[in-house]
């Protein structure tokens, strides 16, 4: 009888160590992913930052392309 219970009991020792095995490596991949994704969003902080400063520098250009245009239509009524 005791040969039967410590059989059951080494088959759940082995079937818990498999699944903590299986979840290893879950958690492994799901590291990897994670830290993929983590590049990703830096890339794309990256990108936004960029961007931000080429809408502010074409903004500025913009401005000043203005200025320009109100100048010469101020000569042009002058004329």
């Amino acid at each position: 009888m005791s040969f039967e219970v410590f059989e059951k009991l080494e088959a759940k020792v082995q079937q818990a160590v498999d699944t903590i095995t299986l979840l290893q490596m879950e958690i492994e991949e799901l590291k990897e992913k994670n830290n993929g994704l983590a590049q990703e969003v830096q890339q794309a902080q990256s990108n936004h930052e960029e961007l931000v400063r080429e809408n502010s520098s074409l903004k500025e250009q913009q401005h000043v392309w203005q200025e320009r245009l109100h100048a010469l239509l101020g000569k042009m009524e002058e004329v």
